[in-house]
């Protein structure tokens, strides 16, 4: 059973990175995949994300960080969506993350972190199996 309308994911940039061809990359390779993208830009605080988040009524927020805020900037936005009642969004991402610090996220809750040089078709491919089993859950 397929869904009748895209999933829709929110790319976001937290923080004062200010590299964003990765989520520009990641950004376009999910929407030629028929995934709608909403792209909230650069230097995007937790509370912006998560906001834009809810009212964009995105199945999955993808989180870009290469500055090293990984472990409070995942936790944040996880936590300000479950206050909003969105923990049915799959919290994901990518960008400089050690493996350990990863598998600790992983346990608080965040989905796959990806890092530098995974292929694009890896994240499509992650999102659209979350989804389907989302959808297989909910039926």
């Amino acid at each position: 059973m397929s869904d009748p309308r895209p999933i829709r994911v929110l790319v976001a940039k937290p923080g004062l990175d200010g590299h964003d061809r990765g989520a520009k990359v990641v950004a376009a390779a999910l929407r030629d995949a028929g995934m709608e993208v909403i792209y909230t830009g650069l230097h995007q605080t937790p509370e912006m994300i998560a906001t834009a988040a809810v009212q964009e009524d995105a199945d999955v927020v993808g989180l870009s960080i290469l500055s090293g805020a990984h472990m409070t900037l995942f936790p944040r936005v996880l936590q300000l969506l479950r206050e909003q009642g969105r923990d049915d969004v799959l919290l994901t991402g990518g960008g400089i993350i050690p493996e350990e610090d990863m598998e600790r996220l992983h346990a608080q809750g965040v989905g796959k972190l990806f890092g530098p040089g995974t292929p694009t078709s890896d994240l499509v491919r992650y999102i659209q199996e979350w989804f389907a089993q989302r959808q297989r859950q909910e039926a």
